[in-house]
This record gives C-alpha cells, structure tokens and sequence, in this order.
C-alpha cells in the first residue's frame, strides 16, 4: 500500500494531511474541553446577580465597556490579570463587548465600593471629571425583576445542569427560598449605600435596580 501511495502523489497527500489533521484533533480538542471548564473558584450568579446582569443588558451598558481582558501588558497593568475561558463558563450570553468607550469591567469587584457605585450611578461626573457617561437614576426607583431572574437560574440549572444548590454553590431552592436570600443579600449591599430611599425600599421588601447592578459589579473579580 505504501508503495503505491508513494506512485500516487495526490493520494499520498491526501493521506499526510488526514494523518496530520487527525493528530492535531486528538491534541487540540482536550486542552479546548480542559479551558472551556470553570476555573477553580467561579461559581454561578446568585438570584441578585443575576438580576442585576440582566439590569446591565437592559440598559446596553456592554454597549461601552468590554468584560474581555486580553493578555497585553497595558491590558493587564490597568485591568488585572487577563481573562481565562473557564471564567465564562456561566455567562449566558457573553458580555465581551466589542468596545470600550468606558474601562473594560471584568473585575471591577476588585477595586470599586457599593458606595462608588451608588455615587457613579447618580452622578458619573461626581467620581469621575469629566465622564461622557449618562446617569442612571431610573435605577434608583424602578424595580429589579428577581422573579425573571430566579426562573433563568431554574432553566440553567436544568438545561446546562448549572451547579446550583452543589456543595459550595448559590442556593437557589423554591422561589420562596430563592426571593428571602436575596433580599438579604441586597441590605448587606443596601448597608453601605447612603441614600436613605433605597434602604427603606430593602427594608420593606423591595429590590431597586441599583441595588441588583451592584451586586453584579461587586462579583466580578
């Protein structure tokens, strides 16, 4: 056969590509699945987050920041280390956005405050001279949409077997359940803000907006 081949050379072509194409398949492909799985320490939104991730769709603010930090020295001197495959391994869709009129935002949870965010999303120019950012006061009164936000994790949790209620996991339980932890995850958020209208919004069992954004910006890390 080898012989033959050797008569043949487009067959022997053929043969070398298949031989090479295979070989790069059975190297590829696991080192893929490997990088596709959750980094060590990347869990699953909490209701709250989850909420205040679909605030953050709602309002485009992908429009302007990335949530993609690429493995360049000024990426990662301004941003932190740079983004690995595994750390998406929950975001449904992706939010890398495909520009930064704003600073890229994937782990903003490590140096902003609840309070900055209180203050940026009220005044941007207050924290930030000069900013072209609009303020977001809607998200001071309108009310952030736990509900929605609970069945998406239901619906993870049962078509991509996301690890809610895992060893180590959010709890999500029944919508009873799911609706008092985040309420009392958003006044541990609501303590540290100032405005005396969004505390006793939380007090009274409501969840505005600015409390869930927060809460989504305070878990990326």
């Amino acid at each position: 056969m080898f012989n033959w081949l050797e008569k043949n050379p487009f067959f022997f072509a053929v043969a070398i590509f298949i031989v090479i194409a295979f070989a790069g398949v059975i190297e590829i492909i696991p080192d893929f699945a490997k990088q596709s799985r959750p980094v060590v320490g990347t869990k699953p939104y909490t209701v709250l987050e989850l909420a205040g991730r679909h605030v953050y769709i709602k309002d485009s603010c992908n429009a302007c920041h990335s949530q993609l930090i690429r493995p360049f020295k000024a990426e990662t001197d301004r941003y932190g280390s740079y983004s690995l495959s595994g750390e998406y391994a929950y975001d449904r869709p992706f939010l890398w956005g495909s520009k930064r009129t704003g600073p890229d935002l994937l782990r903003v949870g490590n140096y902003r405050t609840t309070d900055w965010h209180e203050n940026h999303m009220w005044e941007p120019q207050s924290v930030v001279p000069g900013s072209i950012m609009p303020a977001y006061k809607h998200m001071f009164t309108n009310e952030a949409k736990v509900e929605t936000a609970y069945a998406e994790a239901v619906t993870v949790k049962k078509v991509f077997k996301t690890p809610y209620d895992a060893p180590g996991m959010p709890k999500l339980g029944t919508w009873e359940e799911a609706k008092k932890a985040a309420l009392e995850e958003a006044k541990l958020i609501a303590a540290d803000m100032k405005n005396e209208k969004i505390k006793q919004a939380v007090a009274n069992g409501t969840i505005p907006e600015v409390v869930a954004i927060i809460a989504y910006m305070n878990s990326l890390k």
